[in-house]
Parts: structure tokens; C-alpha cells; sequence
């Protein structure tokens, strides 16, 4: 005889008991997730606030300290973050040590807050941040969406790129981190006598209006010479010039960087960042090894202070950013980076042949820069 519900009082009395068991259960489940979200999104205002605090006091400074290890160190995992290039992907081309991937920047006078992602996603929604610059921008645009992507690994995205532009849109949140690929900041154009190096001239600052959020590089490319030199003639005014003097050419170009900051950024709607010059290891003798470059490098420099000392382009900017009228936030990041020969890609590049010193391994120190922009963004 099979079993009936019907005129059993017992039935009723289980089947009740069920459904208040599973309503308790789901309002738990629902609580304790909305807690899980609340939680995260309260410890980022909290730490932020921690953070504005200590800046009210007038006694920190991020940009001087010390690098620490941290056993919770790397941010995320390089095997699991799908945007990074293989230019930057040492554990996937076979670095072998781990220690470069488990130091923490501490600033001497005050604290870092710790990046959260949720967070960032939660204050920026809607928003469009813009990374302007050569391949030092894309070593971080790269660690930012990493950095992200760790905090939501499965919230949807859309990656877009195209020649000189990639954009990638957190579409949950409608934020979107943009970047804008240009060796020098000011215009580079190719003309009847060749390709010209425009140092009074950034028609291309068009393509940068309208962001909430930019974040200027440049440097790198303003060295370079010979068969890698990516212009013909330099013009200064009416004048062509063959070459001149790099650091004076520079400063020429901020500048010109600096007029457009002032005449088109509205600080009301559009928050301004220079990250600083980063240092480059070919050379063992800027840290006291006169034989070695960063290849094999797996410590940071320890010293008090950089036997190199500051490069002359971190001189340059540091004359330009005076004279800005618009307020731009200043990620002076050339000292710390310094410190770190042991983070660069070196012999572990999928595609940079040979011994880069230049760029950074990801995860790794471009971190640590947008852990800065980060508390920056926030906390001013």
C-alpha cells in the first residue's frame, strides 16, 4: 500500500517543519552573502578613511620606505588572470624563483590601504579610466585589470583591441579601463621629408577628452637611438632638427603635456595622474655590482640609498609638474622601482627576446604602482 498525505496530521506537521527550515536556511544564506559584500565594501571605506587621516596629518608620504616581504604576496595569480601579455609573464615562460613575488612597498611614515577590488568597482561604476602612454601604460593597465579580476573572477567582461587602443569593460559595474598606446605624449606624424617628432604639438590629446580618470607615462622611448629610433626629425616650432639634446627634448614635450593639461582638463570631472619615469637594471653599477645587469637578480637593492641616484628625466618632470596650474597627482614611483632590480622579466619573456631590464613582471611591481593610484584616487 503506497503512502498518502491525505487525512495524515503528521504529514502536515513534517512538511511545515520542512518549509520553515528551508525559509531559515535561505534567509541565512542571503544574509550572510549581503554580509560578505557589506563587509568587503565597509573594510575599503574604512581603510581609506584610515588613509585620509593619516594624510591630513602631513606626515606621510607614500613614495619613501622600504620593501617587505609578505607571505600573502603575490596579489593574484598569474595563471588565473586572462590579461596579461607574454611580454610580462614570467612564471609562464619559466621564471624559476618566487621570492620577487612576495615583497610588499611600506611607506616609512604612514600606511597603504589594501587594494580592493570590489571596492574600486563599486566607487568607479560607470566610469571610464584612461592609461596614456607607451608599454610602461600597458604594464599597468595590465596589473590593474588583474588586480580586479581576482577580487570578481566571474563577472563578465569585454575586451576590445584594436592598433594604439584597447579597452576593457567590467559590464556588471560599467567600468572601463581604456588604453591609449603613445611613445611620446606629443604627436609623432609622418610627412613628405619623413617621420617627425612634433615636441609643440598633441593633436592626439583629442582622443583623451572626456575620461574621468587619465594616467599619463612617458620616458622610455625618448632614449632611444639608431635603428630603434622611432622618428627622422625632431620640430621644435618651424624648425627641423636632426636631434638634439634627449633631456632638453623631453622637457620641450611635458611641457607641450602640460599646456594641454591646463587648457583642456576640467579638475571638476576628470581626475589627472603622471606616473613618474620608471627606472631601468641594465647597468650593475647604478646599485654597486658593476659586472651584472637584472638577469639572475632575485633580491631587491637593500641599501639606504640608491647608489645610482635619480635619474635626470625624474629631474625634468619634477620642473614641469611645478608649473602645472591644473591639479595632477604625481605617482612618484622612480625611487621604489629603483630598489627593485630583481623584478624585470630579464631572460623569462615570451616575446622580448634576450635581457629585458625594462618592463616588469606581472604579477610584480606595477602592483604595487596601482595599489598607490589606488589609495590616491580614493583618499584625495
Amino acid at each position: 500500500m503506497g503512502f498518502t498525505s491525505r487525512g495524515n496530521p503528521s504529514f502536515f506537521f513534517f512538511f511545515f517543519f520542512f518549509l520553515l527550515c528551508l525559509s531559515t536556511t535561505v534567509s541565512a544564506y542571503i544574509i550572510n552573502n549581503n554580509n560578505t559584500s557589506s563587509s568587503s565594501n565597509v573594510n575599503g571605506e574604512e581603510e581609506v578613511e584610515t588613509v585620509r587621516r593619516e594624510l591630513a596629518s602631513g606626515r606621510c608620504n607614500w613614495f619613501r620606505g622600504n620593501w617587505v616581504y609578505d607571505a600573502k604576496y603575490p596579489l593574484y595569480d598569474p595563471y588565473k588572470c586572462p590579461f596579461i601579455d607574454p611580454q610580462f609573464n614570467c612564471k609562464k615562460y619559466g621564471r624559476p624563483d618566487n621570492a620577487y613575488l612576495k615583497f610588499r612597498w611600506q611607506p616609512s611614515s604612514c600606511s597603504l590601504p589594501r587594494f580592493n577590488g570590489l571596492y574600486f568597482l563599486r566607487k568607479m561604476r560607470g566610469k571610464k579610466i584612461m592609461f596614456v602612454g607607451d608599454s610602461l601604460s600597458t604594464n599597468m593597465w595590465q596589473s590593474l585589470a588583474c588586480l580586479i579580476h581576482s577580487w570578481v573572477p566571474n563577472a563578465r567582461y569585454t575586451l576590445l583591441r584594436q592598433k594604439g587602443l584597447a579597452s576593457l569593460t567590467f559590464e556588471d559595474y560599467g567600468v572601463t579601463l581604456m588604453l591609449y598606446r603613445t611613445q611620446f605624449l606629443v604627436d609623432l606624424n609622418v610627412e613628405k621629408v619623413g617621420r617627425v617628432l612634433k615636441l609643440n604639438s598633441i593633436k592626439q590629446g583629442n582622443m583623451w577628452r572626456g575620461m574621468d580618470v587619465l594616467i599619463f607615462n612617458s620616458w622610455h622611448w625618448w632614449t632611444h637611438t639608431e635603428h630603434i629610433q622611432p622618428w627622422d626629425y625632431m620640430e621644435d616650432g618651424n624648425r627641423l632638427y636632426k636631434d638634439m639634446n634627449r633631456l632638453i627634448a623631453f622637457y620641450k614635450g611635458m611641457t607641450t603635456w602640460a599646456r594641454w593639461v591646463n587648457t583642456y582638463v576640467d579638475p571638476s570631472k576628470t581626475k589627472v595622474f603622471f606616473n613618474g619615469v620608471s627606472p631601468t637594471h641594465y647597468e650593475g653599477k647604478d646599485w654597486g655590482e658593476p659586472m651584472n645587469s637584472c638577469r639572475s637578480q632575485t633580491q631587491p637593492f637593500y641599501g639606504r640609498r640608491y647608489p645610482g641616484g635619480m635619474p635626470m628625466a625624474w629631474v625634468v618632470l619634477n620642473k614641469v609638474m611645478r608649473r602645472l596650474r591644473k591639479p595632477v597627482h604625481w605617482l612618484d614611483i622612480t625611487g621604489l622601482s629603483q630598489l627593485r632590480k630583481d623584478a624585470h622579466p630579464s631572460a623569462f619573456s615570451g616575446n622580448h627576446p634576450g635581457n629585458d631590464c625594462s618592463h616588469w613582471c606581472l604579477p610584480g611591481l606595477p602592483d604595487t604602482w596601482n595599489v598607490l593610484f589606488y589609495s590616491t584616487l580614493f583618499s584625495s
